[in-house]
């Protein structure tokens, strides 16, 4: 519960909606608590962290193949269909360069992509991220800018 917010805000900068974000920390704590049970989760907040981020990630799949925003909000769903919305074409390839780039994260090692996970998605200092993984503010600034040269090499060479 100490986290809830911080966990909220992470998944919100990743599903863009404060209610599903809500929904996903709920299941994240499911999860965990039905994990926990079975076997001793040395790092709970962590463990959250990376439930979350799955989750978040599934939703924007989930959401992707059921067509964009289907049965979300009316505040949403009129952001998503005003008339300065991009084309189809640029939409597109908008999803594509952010399915390449969530695909390159994935494949970082753990430090890496939890820090630019926390940096990008959760909008924490590098401070704040250092804190949570243990390590020194020049590492995280080191572990962030190679995590976002992968995933630039990874989405220049898709496109």
């Amino acid at each position: 519960m100490a986290h809830r917010v911080q966990l909220v805000n992470y998944a919100s900068k990743i599903v863009y909606d404060t209610s599903h974000a809500e929904d996903v920390v709920q299941e994240a704590w499911t999860r965990l608590s039905r994990a926990s049970e079975n076997q001793l989760i040395n790092e709970p907040v962590r463990y959250l962290y990376r439930i979350v981020r799955n989750l978040s990630i599934d939703f924007l799949r989930r959401s992707a193949r059921e067509g964009l925003h289907v049965g979300l909000d009316m505040e949403i769903a009129s952001r998503v269909i005003s008339d300065d919305a991009p084309c189809a074409e640029a939409t597109l390839i908008a999803r594509e360069e952010m399915r390449i780039v969530l695909e390159a994260i994935a494949e970082l090692p753990e430090r890496e992509r939890i820090a630019i996970e926390m940096y990008r998605f959760g909008n924490f200092k590098l401070r704040e991220i250092a804190e949570h993984l243990g390590v020194s503010v020049g590492l995280v600034h080191s572990l962030i800018a190679d995590g976002l040269a992968h995933c630039d090499r990874r989405r220049n060479a898709r496109i």
